[in-house]
């Protein structure tokens, strides 16, 4: 029984031995894999997060402007064929008071 228990004792420390070696792996490949791709990702040419949410921002204000900006056209143009057919009512109306009777 004494052998048993001494070569079990014996697999359990190798097996925890390999348990941290395969940890200590780990986290030395997740080193090296997180170095490779912080390189690969300096050499993009990206923006960092806060500039790209000013842009955002900007983009939307212009969006809302460009929105304004064709409403008041819309407006504009209402407001011109009006004042045309206001123009050429007074026009006729004009004409016919010149006309003798």
């Amino acid at each position: 029984m004494q052998v048993d228990n001494k070569v079990l004792d014996d697999l359990a420390r190798v097996a925890g031995g390999a348990v941290g070696a395969v940890a200590g792996l780990k986290n030395e490949v997740e080193g090296h894999v997180r170095q490779r791709l912080e390189r690969v990702l300096s050499g993009l040419d990206m923006v960092r997060r806060d500039e790209f949410e000013a842009v955002k921002e900007m983009a939307a204000r212009a969006r809302a402007q460009e929105d304004e900006i064709n409403r008041l056209m819309a407006l504009q143009q209402a407001l011109l064929d009006r004042v045309t057919h206001l123009e050429s009512v007074v026009a006729k109306a004009a004409a016919e008071a010149d006309k003798p009777a």
